[in-house]
């Protein structure tokens, strides 16, 4: 090779700068090439240090370590070396890594070079890349991490997974590792590795932990600055995924899911009603459940005998967009939903029930009907179909469904969407305010994100509310399901255009 190109290659290699402006032709952002600079200070003295790296949600996180993994890839093409990079899932997460740095080495200088092998392998010159998947049930072959152990969006990977497979990797060579991810619940393998590094740090002075919040990466990209306040309109600031995806604060992972703040955005300034006001649009959540012979003024007994009989709740929202809202801010066309009544019917017949919710579309002239239709419900929800139209929206629930109703719903309060009617002495209204209180969560690991949420306890009814139930809790949170439904046109099928004289439907009988 003559001496000019040579010359040339060593200056293209001398840093990490030069190689992602010359090469890559990516530039690397000084938020990124701060943790960049630390990882690659540690690889060529085998320093055995591991470095967490925490970037908010799309800040390049990604880019970062595809740069690191092509830099030293072209760094040690002679001499030969091993990168090993754990991820939650191959299909997409591993996969997609593969592909990003086969991409950076689609360079003019790699192109030709770099080969893939036995579809987990990346190889240039001596030098390899191997891609795992790090989920629990996964087999991963044996291969040595002689120059960079990483694991990527660490806080879905399980600890046992990782001691067991991938950290063996790098034991014989005091390889330096990386831990890539952003914030979730205080008790992930990434939370407690961050927590450790932490010590380490304060002992000896090296910085370990690298974490750029949204804040930071807004200084640099003023784009991405604009893209997080819409989320955050959208979710509002303390919904969970904003604080850990764009701010890393770390969550809870388990506990009550409506403190007292969130109670607070959920409490309206209107009245309870029983009829529609013209000019406004209504919709009706149904959360089904079994039904009995028995009904009526006979509901106490029945509930003291079998607390554990679960309630078909109805409930009336009343849909407007926010008042006074420049419309171009965030957020400024997302609907508001105030509930304006709630019914609850234990042991009702599905034939009544249909009636019921038939009359209530009727007289609350309900574009929209959302109504779970799992197990009991489904052949409620067929028949109302088959009545009411396309004005019905069905929901089966599964735990994945369950879940994404709670971060949806989530949202909606957060951002104030949700109202409830002043509180009144009606026994529904009280027990809605207990299920609220009383509903807890649980977050899953793993990348689903999978939220457990509702009334666990033991089921009982005193008289007053019946503890361990959560149907008015779920039919309110049905909103959510609604929040997805366009926006039907003016006229009598979307706008209440007179109030119904029909003020004495049945609010319910608990």
């Amino acid at each position: 090779m003559p001496r000019s190109a040579t010359h040339v290659i060593k200056h293209w290699l001398s840093d990490i700068r030069n190689f992602s402006k010359l090469v890559i032709k990516l530039p690397l952002r000084q938020y990124q090439l701060k943790p960049a600079d630390a990882i690659l200070q540690s690889v060529p003295h085998g320093q055995d240090l591991t470095f967490a790296v925490l970037l908010c949600r799309q800040a390049g996180k990604n880019e970062l370590s595809a740069q690191l993994e092509a830099y030293l890839l072209n760094l040690y093409r002679r001499r030969g070396g091993g990168i090993v990079k754990g991820s939650p899932t191959f299909k997409p997460q591993t996969i997609n890594s593969i592909l990003r740095l086969t991409d950076r080495l689609t360079n003019p200088w790699n192109r030709n070079e770099y080969r893939r092998r036995e579809g987990y392998i990346v190889q240039l010159g001596n030098a390899r890349a191997f891609f795992f998947s790090a989920d629990p049930a996964s087999n991963v072959v044996g291969a040595t991490a002689s120059l960079l152990l990483e694991g990527d969006e660490v806080q879905d990977i399980e600890q046992a997974k990782w001691d067991k497979d991938f950290t063996p990797m790098g034991a014989s060579t005091n390889v330096t590792t990386v831990f890539y991810g952003t914030a979730w619940t205080s008790n992930t393998f990434l939370a407690q590795s961050i927590a450790f590094l932490q010590q380490q740090q304060a002992k000896d002075g090296i910085k370990r932990v690298f974490q750029v919040t949204a804040d930071e990466v807004e200084q640099e990209v003023p784009d991405y600055g604009a893209f997080v306040k819409t989320q955050v309109a959208r979710l509002g600031r303390n919904h969970p995924l904003v604080k850990t995806q764009f701010y890393l604060e770390t969550i809870d992972g388990s506990g009550g899911l409506f403190p007292p703040a969130r109670r607070a955005l959920m409490r309206g300034d209107h009245r309870r009603r029983h009829a529609p006001d013209p000019g406004h649009r209504y919709a009706i959540l149904v959360d089904v459940a079994g039904e009995d012979e028995i009904e009526g003024s006979q509901l106490d007994r029945m509930m003291l005998a079998n607390p554990r009989r679960d309630a078909t709740a109805i409930t009336i929202v009343d849909l407007t967009l926010p008042q006074n809202a420049p419309q171009d801010a965030p957020g400024a066309r997302q609907r508001v939903y105030r509930t304006v009544d709630r019914q609850i019917h234990l042991g009702t017949r599905h034939t009544a029930l249909y009636a019921k919710i038939v009359a209530l579309a009727q007289h609350w002239h309900a574009p929209w009907i959302i109504v779970d239709a799992t197990g009991v419900g489904a052949g409620l929800a067929s028949f109302l179909v088959r009545a009411l139209g396309n004005r019905v929206t069905p929901v089966e629930f599964s735990p994945n469904v369950k879940s994404d109703l709670g971060w949806d719903f989530l949202a909606i309060v957060e951002t104030g969407r949700y109202r409830d009617y002043l509180p009144d002495q009606a026994p529904d209204t009280r027990q809605f305010w207990y299920e609220v209180e009383a509903c807890q969560y649980e977050i899953g690991t793993g990348p689903g994100k999978r939220m457990k949420w509702g009334c666990w306890e033991a089921p009982a009814y005193d008289g007053l509310v019946a503890r361990g139930h959560d149907d008015l809790l779920v039919s309110a949170a049905l909103v959510a399901i609604l929040d997805k439904r366009q926006w039907p046109g003016t006229g009598e099928s979307g706008v209440v255009e007179r109030g119904d004289l029909l003020d004495d439907i049945d609010s319910g009988d608990w």
